[in-house]
């Protein structure tokens, strides 16, 4: 049994245990992600050359997708996807409302209509009972968002695409490596998007992003897009600049070797949590429903008071635990919404209205150690027994 600090609330940390890993993932694996770049280097092709295409070979195999696409970003991804699908102005898109904010923002970006549903009360993803009563006639599309490492259900989502002949794109910035109970992300969708931004499971030294697919004119069009217009050198038609470099696909093809063993890293320090963390009197531990794989992107349980989180945060971060919110806002709920941006809300959210005000992450990377996991565990017991 892990022993908790009974002296002072609030007492000088012994330890300090980050949020996230980066320069140790960096370390551990130098000389791999050092020689990608130095081949990147001396070769002098930086923009669209072989190291992206290798990178994008690997992802595709890796993702059991025949294509995969490198753009600048995750959010590019979802907006180049519904541009590929020819989905913009007139049309609807449905995702839920506690997602981040570059969900709903692609689909605005897309120039299309962002309709906001509430999420399953235990997964936090879109909850597929209330899809169906937000299609209109106007509705093209679903994005599903897996959100913190959870899979969505496919399944079920799917169903409900094929029945009203609509799109289906996975917002799967944050569950590379997840998988539901018979399917995998991107084998059940028209197109599966990612952010390599550095604090995903699979993150380069910046940002950057892709598209996986199964659609070989997806493929065509969003690289077209992608690389203002252009199929051809000197040949262009309207597209954007949405490259991802071979320096970033460097760094990337060396840590997908190792996404596995990061993410079953991400698992074993979950596990720990949930064991030691069980019947808290003042919040709920995240849930993995049977079948599936999560890879905890994060680690996100909710306190059972709103009024609690923000005092359950500061607590940590003032005894050395940098937890922290996601996303501590829901999209209906920002400053000046929708920024006369074509939106509405189907029915109640208050499921995901109160994900977004009671969230508390706590630290997550495969990096981390027993020591530093056990402390975070002293000291959220700590918080749970002074405020039970």
């Amino acid at each position: 049994m892990l022993v908790t600090r009974a002296s002072s609330l609030y007492q000088r940390p012994t330890m300090k245990v980050e949020f996230y890993g980066h320069v140790r993932q960096y370390k551990n694996i130098q000389q791999e992600i050092d020689a990608n770049i130095q081949e990147v280097l001396l070769s002098g092709n930086y923009v669209q050359g072989p190291m992206l295409k290798r990178f994008e070979g690997e992802f595709a195999q890796y993702s059991g997708t025949k294509y995969a696409v490198g753009l600048a970003n995750g959010t590019d991804a979802i907006w180049l996807a519904l541009m590929a699908l020819g989905i913009g102005p007139g049309d609807e898109v449905i995702t839920h409302a506690n997602t981040f904010f570059a969900t709903a923002e692609a689909i605005w970006i897309a120039g299309a209509t962002a309709v906001l549903i509430d999420c399953d009360p235990v997964t936090k993803c879109i909850d597929p009972t209330k899809i169906e009563a937000a299609i209109t006639s106007k509705t093209k599309a679903i994005i599903p968002v897996h959100l913190y490492g959870q899979c969505a259900d496919m399944i079920a989502i799917k169903k409900i695409a094929d029945k009203h002949g609509l799109k289906l794109i996975e917002d799967n910035a944050q569950a590379i490596g997840a998988s539901g109970p018979g399917f995998k992300i991107g084998e059940l969708s028209d197109a599966a998007t990612t952010s390599f931004i550095i604090q995903k499971n699979l993150g380069t030294f910046g940002d950057s992003g892709a598209l996986v697919t199964n659609c070989p004119a997806i493929d065509a069009e969003v690289r077209r897009l992608r690389n203002h217009g252009s199929t051809a050198r000197n040949v262009h038609s309207f597209g954007f600049n949405s490259r991802l470099d071979d320096l970033h696909a460097g760094v990337l093809s060396a840590k997908l070797k190792h996404i596995d063993d990061y993410n079953d890293l991400r698992r074993k320090w979950s596990a720990r949590y949930t064991a030691a963390l069980q019947g808290s009197k003042t919040f709920i531990l995240p849930t993995e429903l049977p079948g599936y794989r999560h890879v905890f992107h994060l680690y996100a349980l909710e306190t059972k008071k709103v009024e609690d989180r923000d005092k359950m945060v500061d607590f940590l971060v003032a005894n050395g635990v940098d937890a922290k919110t996601h996303y501590s806002i829901a999209i209906h709920k920002q400053a000046g919404y929708p920024w006369g941006k074509e939106a509405r809300i189907v029915g109640s959210v208050d499921h995901a209205e109160r994900n977004a005000a009671t969230c508390v992450s706590l630290p997550m990377f495969p990096e981390l150690t027993e020591e530093e996991v056990d402390y975070v565990i002293a000291q959220v017991q700590a918080w749970d027994k002074a405020n039970a």
